[in-house]
């Protein structure tokens, strides 16, 4: 018997950019968004078009750069915002306006200050303004999950006869536990007369850690999408994790009357690349996506896995992009290899000339590294995106002194806006010598809010990944450096976040808590 198809809706490129430091230029959301694409993701929201002019040049370049996925777009249910999504959906092949207002008696009340039939009408009319201008519409009831159950039939009913084919009930604000939200969803399509028009969504976030939990509860209930981000990135405690919903569907294929039809190969190197571009690193003991998710330590689980594999692992390493072999190139390999493995990893640069830059840093990484492997890729690939923004300082020279017993000084020369800059200080360590000498040349005045290493791969050769959130006068923005040298790769961190926050257009979400 065919089962039914689970529409994935992934909303990294929306939600997942909401977090804190999370923020994504244009370039980086249309490089995600080609590898969803890849993944066969059903649905891609790249933005809220309104919330501002990057968000409107963001939603429409990924529109004109996805083909086979359907590209969507955030609105209120308000005019403004669902003409600005139509303008920034026009190039795309498939498109979806994605509109909502708040249904919960605490949002109607305090925040929309609204009666509810008021919000009912305005519902109606933001649906068939959406349905004028496209033929695919998502309705959101906002806060659904705190939302009374004959009001919802009410506008659910409504949304549908005005021509929304999606409806959402999230969990906004992450209140629901599964056996509930499941009843929710369950009286929802039998109560509404058309339910049987339309997909019932589910958005669950992961406020008590119970999005995936929450959403499959949903599915086996009888929501036909489900709505979610790659590494659970997102507000707060993040959204459902489209690993862990595709590879739990996939794997209880027994519990579930659905399939999707995501292609799980590409779900690890997505991962890495939303890790890479974001600076959020995956926790190591992630399911699917960790480094020690199919990791065996116990000696009883070591010798179960050698003399059979299934005694200690449900799911293969391989099939969702965890390869042993993964080391491809080194100091020898040429400019066609080097092409081909990033085409393989769904990396492609506009330009030649980006290409011939990334390639003299793989081979000045080669020359310290004996073996690069794909995660040193992606690392190399963003310090290339890097290079190419606007830098209004740069590295151009720089001597770390550190003795045991005496405090580390650093010696700095910069470019900044085209003048050469030497700069001194010390530090308690060397790595706040090297900050402390750039801010006294620079004086940005920003606040350091996160400082992160990372071992991009194993071995003492191993590039390490600094990630460093910088925050100024309401914005934050990462900074992101790789190096075999720790040292030079905090101070690359921390000039490729000040380069950002100089070049950053201030983001002003309308209503930023979304569905």
């Amino acid at each position: 018997m065919s089962k039914e198809h689970l529409v994935i809706f992934d909303t990294t490129l929306r939600d997942g950019e909401q977090s804190p430091g999370a923020s994504m230029t244009k370039d980086e959301k249309v490089r995600i968004a080609k590898m969803l694409e890849k993944m066969r993701v059903d649905v891609i929201e790249a933005g809220f078009a309104i919330a501002s002019q990057g968000d409107f040049e963001s939603v429409k370049a990924v529109a004109e750069a996805v083909k086979e996925s359907r590209v969507c777009s955030l609105s209120r249910a308000m005019p403004a915002d669902i003409d600005r999504a139509a303008e920034a959906l026009k190039p795309a092949a498939l498109g979806r306006i994605h509109t909502f207002i708040a249904t919960s008696p605490i949002h109607m009340k305090y925040k929309l200050q609204m009666e509810p039939d008021q919000v009912v009408e305005q519902a109606v009319r933001a649906v068939k303004q959406a349905r004028n201008l496209i033929d695919d519409v998502e309705f959101s009831c906002e806060d659904a999950g705190r939302s009374d159950i004959d009001f919802l039939c009410r506008i659910v009913e409504a949304a549908i006869d005005a021509g929304a084919r999606t409806i959402n009930i999230p969990d906004t604000v992450g209140y629901a536990i599964p056996e509930l939200y499941a009843e929710q969803i369950r009286q929802l399509i039998e109560r509404v007369p058309n339910s049987d028009r339309a997909i019932f969504s589910v958005h669950c976030h992961n406020d008590l850690g119970l999005a995936v939990a929450n959403s499959l509860a949903a599915v086996q209930a009888g929501a036909r999408q489900v709505e979610c981000t790659i590494n659970g990135l997102g507000e707060r405690a993040g959204n459902a994790s489209l690993e862990e919903l595709v590879m739990a569907v996939r794997t209880r294929a027994d519990a579930f009357e659905v399939e999707t039809g995501i292609d799980p190969q590409f779900i690890v190197p997505t991962s890495r690349l939303v890790s890479t571009v974001t600076g959020f690193p995956v926790q190591p003991n992630k399911a699917i996506v960790g480094k020690n998710a199919f990791a065996h330590e116990s000696g009883i689980h070591q010798d179960g896995v050698l003399k059979h594999r299934e005694t200690y692992e449900i799911m293969k390493a391989q099939d969702v992009g965890w390869h042993t072999n993964s080391i491809v190139l080194g100091k020898h390999s040429g400019r066609n290899a080097f092409r081909t493995r990033l085409q393989e990893l769904g990396i492609n640069f506009g330009t030649e000339q980006e290409l011939n830059t990334a390639f003299q840093l793989f081979k000045q990484l080669a020359d310290k590294k004996h073996e690069i492997y794909d995660e040193d890729l992606q690392a190399l690939v963003t310090d290339t995106r890097a290079a190419a923004a606007a830098e209004h300082v740069q590295l151009v020279a720089m001597e770390v002194q550190s003795k045991t017993g005496e405090t580390p000084i650093a010696q700095l020369v910069l470019n900044v806006e085209g003048e050469e800059l030497k700069a001194e200080s010390e530090g308690s360590g060397p790595v706040d010598a090297v900050y402390k000498a750039i801010e006294s040349v620079v004086q940005s005045h920003a606040t350091l809010e996160l400082y992160s290493v990372n071992a991009i791969t194993s071995g003492t050769d191993s590039q390490g990944e600094v990630t460093v959130r910088l925050a100024k006068g309401g914005r934050i923005v990462n900074g992101l450096g790789a190096d075999t040298d720790i040292v030079i790769a905090s101070a690359k961190a921390y000039i490729n976040a000040l380069n950002a926050l100089t070049n950053q257009t201030e983001r002003t979400h309308p209503q930023k808590e979304g569905v």
